[in-house]
């Protein structure tokens, strides 16, 4: 009996896949310029299977790693905006020159932990809606901001050179920045000389002393083998979340009934879900490795790292005075952090007496 029950349940599963392919109405085309054991690629993974299965096959998903589509974060939003592709994801440093207040998330301690940083980037948050609202403002309503996930953990200062325990020893330190404008400001204010480096150029600029410094997270260091090119010094100082933008296009989104835009919205927050995760999963391994090579790995106590974030005060100016909607997103992000922050506490309170 058992054997013709899961017989039926094969049959009925055949029957429903075979509806699925014949039932696909829209194919969304998803690109990330990472290869397939990054973040990115484990949340388009589960963005895909969800919508798929939640959609009964009426929407596919194409998932293209790498630059198949398109090589860098202008060119990629900017086909997102022509409809060429449909769904992509960057760093706010990759989009800094089309949406430059996307800046607000390489601002210097701010948020000060995952519970904070999930809190402020859930969609529904007053940072988030703001966010969403001025990206759809500055594309002339081409461009959707779905969702903020997490590429790489935080950006912590690495090194090779020597243990940083406050901001005087970045002080002289060549730094690799982006080439956007907030990452050098930082760099300057604390001290150290800001070095545009491209990302490919990086091991072989660590290892010729063009560079003496980064800010990265553990995974990229370690994916990266940066300590094979000398450097040996991480201090979790944890100065910037690093956030993943998704982008989709609007006229795409909107071409689907109601009931398959919910579908979206919910697969861009298992996107979310699984990239929140994923880095803390992988940062175990990389962190062992990382000291198990020689690593030299310093967690500043409670009153370096805020004489790290009093150095940094100066770059919060700067950004509202100089970057394009600096102050509305400013005030919105400190806002968010304030609201979960308040919340958070209430749990503690809550559980702990």
């Amino acid at each position: 009996m058992r054997f013709q029950t899961a017989i039926k349940t094969l049959a009925i599963a055949a029957m429903l896949t075979a509806g699925v392919a014949q039932a696909q109405d829209f194919t969304i085309r998803a690109t990330a310029n990472a290869n397939e054991n990054d973040e990115d690629a484990d949340g388009l993974n589960v963005f895909k299977q969800y919508v798929e299965a939640a959609s009964n096959g009426a929407i596919g998903v194409e998932v293209f790693m790498g630059t198949q589509l398109c090589s860098n974060g202008t060119e990629c939003v900017s086909g997102v905006a022509d409809g060429s592709i449909d769904v992509y994801i960057s760093t706010s440093g990759g989009t800094a020159g089309i949406f430059p207040f996307v800046q607000v998330l390489d601002l210097p301690y701010l948020m000060a932990d995952d519970r904070v940083a999930e809190a402020v980037l859930a969609n529904g948050s007053t940072f988030m809606k703001t966010m969403q609202k001025m990206v759809m403002d500055a594309s002339g309503g081409a461009v959707r901001l779905m969702t903020i996930g997490n590429t790489g953990g935080w950006r912590n200062f690495a090194n090779t050179e020597r243990r940083v325990q406050k901001p005087e020893d970045l002080a002289g330190l060549k730094i690799r920045t982006v080439v956007a404008d907030l990452p050098q400001v930082l760099v300057k204010a604390l001290g150290a000389s800001p070095t545009p480096i491209p990302w490919p150029e990086l091991f072989t600029s660590f290892q010729t002393g063009v560079v003496e410094g980064s800010k990265n997270g553990i995974t990229d260091i370690m994916g990266m083998k940066f300590p094979d090119a000398g450097l040996q010094y991480l201090t979790l100082d944890g100065h910037a979340y690093m956030g993943a933008l998704w982008f989709m296009n609007n006229e795409k989104f909107m071409s689907m009934p109601p009931e398959l835009r919910k579908v979206v919205v919910d697969g861009f927050y298992q996107l979310q879900q699984a990239t929140f995760a994923s880095p803390k999963r992988k940062s175990i391994q990389a962190y062992e490795d990382f000291v198990a090579g020689g690593g030299d790995l310093y967690v500043p106590t409670p009153e370096e790292k805020a004489a790290f974030a009093a150095a940094a005060e100066p770059v919060y100016d700067w950004f509202k005075e100089n970057v394009d909607g600096g102050e509305e997103i400013f005030e919105a992000i400190t806002a968010a952090v304030a609201e979960a922050e308040a919340e958070i506490n209430e749990i503690y309170e809550a559980e702990l007496n």
